[in-house]
Parts: C-alpha cells; sequence; structure tokens
C-alpha cells in the first residue's frame, strides 16, 4: 500500500446492537454482530469515500479480535497496525436503542481495554508522520501506555496540518471530567483540528457557548475547531472564517454512529482541499446517512450516497 491518507488510532471493538428496536436489553431476543469503536469507525467511513486508510489499536488474542482483523480488511482498511494483547478480551460494546435520541451504551472493557495498551515501541512512526490526516481520539488519552502513545505519535507528526483531535468523551473511562480537562488541555497544543460536540467542547475548554467553546479552542492553538449542535447543526470556524450548517433531515434510527460518519467525511473533505462550507455540509449529510441507520462501521455511506442527500436539498 502507498503512504496512507488517513491514519486513526485508539478505540476498537465488537459492537452487539439489538434487532429490536425499542426494547430495552432485558427483553431484546436477537442482536447483530458490527465492528465498532469510535476511531476505527472513522478510518472505516473514509474508507467509504475511497481514502487510503489505516487504524492504530490492539484487540484480545481470541476470536472477536480475528473478527475485527477480517472485518477491517473487507472494509477496505489497512489492519496491519493492530496488534494483539495476550490475556486481554477483545472489548464488547451493547446498547439499547430509543428513537430519536436515547441510545444507551454498555462497554464490557474489563479489567482494561487492549485498545488502551498501544505501546509506544510498537508506533510506526513514519507512516502517523506521512499520513494525510492522523486522527486520535480523547479515549485514547484515558490511560497509560495509550496516552504516551499519542503524545509520542504527535511529537514525531510535530503538528502537521491535519493533526486532527476527536473530542470523544466518555465519563466512564474517566475519573472525573476534571481529568479528562487536563489530558485534552496537554493534547492540544499538539493537534491542529479538534471536533466534538458542544457537550465534549464544553469538557474540554469549559464553555458551554458554542461561539465561545470554538474561541477557547482556537486560542488553545488549534487552526480549526468544530462544533456539532446536533439539532442546530454544526459551527466550523478558522481565524479567518466561521461556518454554520442548519442540521439534516434525517428519521434517526440509531445516532451513536454519527459522529464517526462525520469525521469520516471530514477527513475526505480537508483532504481534497474543499472549501470550509463544502467540507462541513459534506460531513454533516453523511452524519445523517448514519443516524438513520441501525450498525456503525458498515452503515457509512460512499460519496455518492452523501452527494444524493446534498442535491436532494436534505442539508
Amino acid at each position: 500500500m502507498r503512504d496512507h491518507e488517513v491514519v486513526t488510532m485508539g478505540r476498537v471493538g465488537v459492537d452487539i446492537y439489538p434487532l429490536q428496536i425499542g426494547v430495552g436489553l432485558e427483553d431484546v431476543t436477537s442482536f447483530g454482530k458490527f465492528l465498532g469503536g469510535s476511531a476505527t469507525n472513522v478510518a472505516v467511513a473514509a474508507a467509504r469515500h475511497g481514502r487510503r486508510t489505516a487504524v492504530i489499536t490492539r484487540v484480545g488474542a481470541d476470536p472477536f479480535g480475528k473478527y475485527v482483523h477480517r472485518a477491517l480488511t473487507e472494509l477496505g482498511v489497512d489492519d496491519r497496525f493492530v496488534s494483539a494483547v495476550p490475556g486481554l478480551p477483545t472489548p464488547v460494546t451493547f446498547c439499547e436503542i430509543f428513537p430519536p435520541d436515547d441510545f444507551p451504551l454498555y462497554f464490557y472493557r474489563q479489567p482494561t481495554a487492549p485498545d488502551l495498551m498501544i505501546d509506544p515501541a510498537e508506533l510506526d512512526l513514519d507512516a502517523i508522520t506521512t499520513a494525510g490526516v492522523f486522527w486520535a481520539t480523547v479515549t485514547g488519552l484515558s490511560q497509560d501506555p495509550s496516552r504516551s502513545a499519542h503524545h509520542a505519535a504527535w511529537r514525531a507528526r510535530g503538528r502537521r496540518p491535519l493533526t486532527v483531535l476527536d473530542l470523544d468523551y466518555r465519563p466512564m473511562f474517566w475519573v472525573s471530567g476534571n481529568a479528562a480537562r487536563e489530558a485534552v488541555q496537554e493534547a492540544l497544543p499538539h493537534v491542529s483540528v479538534a471536533v466534538g460536540n458542544l457537550t465534549e467542547c464544553t469538557v474540554a475548554v469549559g464553555e458551554d457557548d458554542p461561539d465561545r467553546a470554538a474561541a477557547a479552542l482556537l486560542d488553545a492553538g488549534v487552526t480549526l475547531a468544530v462544533v456539532k449542535l446536533g439539532p442546530e447543526g454544526v459551527l466550523a470556524r478558522t481565524r479567518d472564517e466561521e461556518v454554520r450548517v442548519p442540521p439534516a433531515e434525517v428519521d434517526v434510527v440509531n445516532g451513536l454512529g454519527a459522529g464517526d460518519g462525520f469525521g469520516g467525511a471530514l477527513c475526505h473533505g480537508l483532504l481534497a482541499g474543499w472549501p470550509l462550507e463544502r467540507t462541513i455540509r459534506f460531513a454533516n449529510a453523511a452524519g445523517a446517512i448514519v443516524a438513520g441507520r441501525l450498525e456503525c462501521s458498515t452503515a457509512m455511506p460512499t460519496t455518492d450516497e452523501v452527494e444524493r442527500v446534498l442535491e436532494a436539498g436534505r442539508v
């Protein structure tokens, strides 16, 4: 494979999603099995737009680990940077689906997850440095050695353009919101793009107003701040430009993968050098498509699917 256009780093697992919508897990009778994990889903989403992608992560030495490798390959993501951790199981995540806006998640990542055992010594720093986009998530900063590996990757990359931090904040992975904020504040000077919803931005910079949150992210050193506002659309800001995109029309089935679909499409637009407004509109439409589907990874749309939504004027 030629140099990767997108390299992501972080969480992976197997999503076990109920095939009955609006039913609690205690009453669900059948499930679907899907590739999952935010960083992994972003790599899949970018691959659906024709980008050469890879994910840096770790799995268990178990059948679910084998499934992750197979699913990545089938979905067009290079799995060469996925290694096994003996003695730890590949994480499994269950969810409940109560549209339009209630999707409880239940993570089984004990005693710890293999993807938090990424070691600095095992990183391919050349691949990280030469990638068009290097995408990492806040979850990967919640524990060592993963935290140290992320900082090693950023030092090697030297804050090149399109070094992205997904503010993906999951409170169950942190001892407190303050601990997460400290980790994000330490990370922001090393990245050029920050992406998150308003809750995640509030954790990151202590601002719960979209405009102030975007300004605080820019003040922390990023060149592009993207604040996702759910039913109010998306705000994106650089030092010289501000873009506001309205929400896309969608009958929500499962909102859990929408942010990752947004992320993969954002990578595609940034790599293509599109104007900021076109990039954000495209990413917003991609996220909406995923929200209208059950699963995450295999729900990621192609470029043609997104363009059809844009042409129909749904966003």
